[in-house]
């Protein structure tokens, strides 16, 4: 199937995905128009993400000196769109954060998708049984952090499982101020994952994401495991028909 010309190619590596259950209702401001919130087994999920982004190129080749390598941590919930006969998974970004202007300057134009910047950093490591990684941000003069602590042999999602459900959305959908929804894909092989034994997130989330989300979070996530990643590609955007 063609999804158009690449627009982004890059690797995302090291991902911290903690995966809490939430109430739809609270999502539904943010549901683009001609999608509808997705659910695994009847729960609705929610997930904060931090990451690396790395290799950056634009158009699948032009690299851009002193934004190829950089974090990024987003806040994401999952919706599904039928085109004809297939039924296209994928994500909404409440919001994303990244350390550099111009890359969040970027997406906001080109995608519409909802990122901001300030400073971050990030500490990865490969001791012990299974890897720990953690990203820190700065918004609005506070710091936050997302971390997970792997003891486990990474392994494929199972089918069927959690973990499938919330790293195989392979679109992505945002909803725009004029009412449009723009819809992209992003390619990836599936991911291995490690189950992770610890995590933290340390947010005042009413802040960072909205009162909707203020509490969201004062429980341990439903699941947290760390996904080891791969080359990606994001493609071009196209606003729907609707």
């Amino acid at each position: 199937m063609e999804f158009g010309r690449i627009f982004l190619a890059a690797e995302w590596r090291n991902l911290v995905m903690l995966n809490y259950r939430v109430d739809p209702g609270i999502l539904e401001r943010f549901v683009p128009r001609g999608t509808e919130v997705d659910s695994f087994q009847g729960s609705t999920y929610i997930s904060v993400v931090g990451f690396q982004f790395l290799r950056t190129r634009l158009f699948g080749r032009l690299a851009i000196p002193f934004h190829a390598n950089f974090d990024e941590v987003n806040l994401r919930f999952y919706v599904r769109r039928k085109e004809g006969e297939e039924v296209r998974r994928g994500v909404v970004f409440v919001k994303e954060i990244v350390p550099r202007r111009a890359i969040a300057a970027v997406a906001r134009f080109s995608y519409g998708e909802k990122y901001v910047s300030g400073p971050m950093r990030q500490v990865i490591s490969a001791e012990g049984a299974g890897p720990t990684a953690e990203y820190r941000w700065k918004f609005r003069g506070r710091w936050y952090a997302v971390r997970a602590e792997a003891t486990s042999a990474p392994i494929l999602p199972a089918e069927g499982s959690l973990e499938q459900f919330i790293t195989e959305h392979y679109w992505g959908y945002t909803g725009r101020r004029d009412g449009q929804t723009v819809e992209y894909r992003v390619s990836h092989v599936p991911w291995r994952v490690w189950s992770a034994s610890k995590s933290h997130f340390e947010s005042d989330a009413g802040t960072l994401y909205g009162p909707e989300f203020k509490d969201c979070f004062g429980k341990p996530p439903a699941s947290a495991f760390i996904a080891e990643g791969s080359a990606v590609s994001v493609h071009f955007p196209r606003r729907l028909a609707l």
